[in-house]
């Protein structure tokens, strides 16, 4: 799926199922919970915590939450995540081609 079938999509489920975007303000907040549900998954799996009895180690879930909600936050506020993430490789690569080759620490 490209990126902008994907924005497509998400702005299509909210509009039939959603009823409405929430504010941009909400999504930040939800936003910002669905990182902390992945933080709490990735400390579990590939830091020094243990699962609890009842949780999930559903990686996938949570990283897709997250991009869901990244996806509603760009649609609601008008950015074409294709042409955000080309301009940002652009910005890398410029700035960043040489920076990691000569990083003694990688």
């Amino acid at each position: 799926m490209e990126i902008k079938e994907l924005q497509e999509r998400v702005d299509a489920w909210i509009r039939n199922y959603g009823v409405r975007y929430f504010s941009e303000l909400t999504n930040m907040a939800v936003l910002t919970e669905e990182v902390g549900e992945l933080a709490r998954v990735m400390a579990r799996r590939y830091g020094d915590q243990s699962f609890k009895a009842g949780e999930r180690d559903n990686l996938s879930e949570e990283l897709a939450d997250v991009l869901w909600v990244l996806v509603c936050l760009a649609n609601q506020t008008g950015v074409d995540l294709t042409q955000a993430i080309e301009a940002n490789f652009a910005k890398k690569t410029a700035r960043d081609k040489e920076r990691h080759r000569n990083n003694p620490k990688l």
